[in-house]
């Protein structure tokens, strides 16, 4: 698809990593106009996206923009790049971050495409970012939303949400990404856009060994359910909107991981499901599964910040094999046996719906 947008023409940006994501991602902005330059870590990779137009290990099939650059060499790919975006584990930002800081223009922005926490210190991706770089909070952005690569690389439309502390920057980030099939949309709710891509990955895991246990329909839409209520509580409580949770990085993500075969986490919970340990499962998929790292971080926060996560929970049950992973589900909402309301958010100020319920108790008292 061509197109693009004239006001990328000249936008110098380059992507570093060239795993499926970041190559699918490297595709949009070429063909959304930007002037792309993409970091591969191995020489041969960059080699055969340049000449050949191709990744086959990540995107078997897919052609890729003849104007698109690639290189490995990080002082190539960030020269003159206003914004530049992350595409590699979240367990390597860090030391990613610290090999490129020489090279870095004082104005650049840096945009996150991870979604992981940083298993050492439970960091989410622009909190590492910032902690390495200094990086003022308008020279940090994320991007996150149902983001299935090689569906995106086929160029079947999607959306997903910029997000910056500073909407003008969150602007920047969206129109260099504004392909003819990548709808991009914008908001200030870091915290909400990061953990949303974070968090769905747990629910996918869970939904994944379900369905390799061979439980239908309504249990996976029982366990998304809660899973997304799960999700909400604990994005609030680390200071994000609720209504994040419920747009393209929160529930549209979710869905998009929890039914697509392409997702990593969902295959990974599948092959534990039909019972493969987690070395069998990692040398099936040859790929990382982040929901994996995630888990052990997203609990001890969420104990931190007085939260149950039943779910994922039951996850980590299952992933360090103290529960049978047909175990997982029949408890879903609550870990006791009295029946618990769906969902109720911390703060301060009672709904209107909650006052009005007071009142109404307090006529009738």
């Amino acid at each position: 698809m061509t197109g693009g947008n004239s006001r990328n023409r000249g936008r110098k940006v380059a992507v570093i990593g060239a795993g499926s994501w970041g190559t699918t991602f490297a595709k949009i902005l070429s063909d959304a106009g930007c002037d792309v330059t993409l970091w591969a870590r191995r020489p041969e990779v960059a080699s055969e996206i340049q000449v050949g137009r191709r990744n086959s290990q990540y995107l078997p099939g897919i052609n890729l923009p003849k104007k698109l650059k690639a290189t490995s060499d990080l002082q190539t790919a960030l020269r003159g790049a206003r914004l530049v975006f992350l595409a590699v584990p979240s367990q390597t930002l860090r030391q990613n971050l610290l090999d490129l800081e020489p090279y870095l223009d004082r104005r650049s922005v840096l945009v996150s495409l991870v979604k992981g926490v940083e298993k050492t210190t439970t960091m989410r991706m622009s909190e590492v970012i910032s902690d390495t770089l200094d990086l003022d909070p308008e020279r940090i952005g994320v991007i996150s939303g149902p983001n299935i690569a090689l569906e995106i690389a086929k160029e079947q439309p999607t959306g997903a949400v910029a997000s910056c502390a500073d909407l003008s920057v969150a602007q920047e980030i969206a129109t260099a990404a504004s392909a003819p099939y990548f709808r991009m949309y914008v908001n200030t709710d870091v915290v909400g856009t990061e953990l949303g891509g974070v968090l769905k990955n747990l629910i996918a895991l869970a939904i994944g060994i379900v369905d390799g246990v061979g439980y239908g329909e309504n249990t996976k839409a029982a366990i998304i359910t809660r899973g997304l209520a799960e999700m909400t509580e604990f994005a609030v409580a680390s200071g994000a909107d609720a209504a994040t949770l419920s747009g393209l990085a929160g529930l549209g993500d979710l869905i998009a991981t929890c039914q697509s075969p392409l997702s990593r986490n969902n295959t990974a919970g599948r092959l534990i499901g039909q019972g493969y340990t987690q070395e069998e499962t990692k040398e099936q998929m040859q790929q990382v599964a982040e929901g994996i790292t995630s888990v052990p971080p997203v609990l001890e926060l969420a104990r931190e910040r007085g939260i149950t996560m039943p779910i994922v929970e039951q996850v980590q049950m299952v992933l360090s094999g103290r529960m049978a992973p047909k175990n997982l589900g029949p408890h879903l909402a609550t870990e006791d046996d009295v029946p618990q309301p769906e969902l109720t958010l911390g703060g301060k100020e009672p709904g209107r719906w909650r006052r009005f319920i007071d009142r109404l108790k307090g006529h009738q008292s």
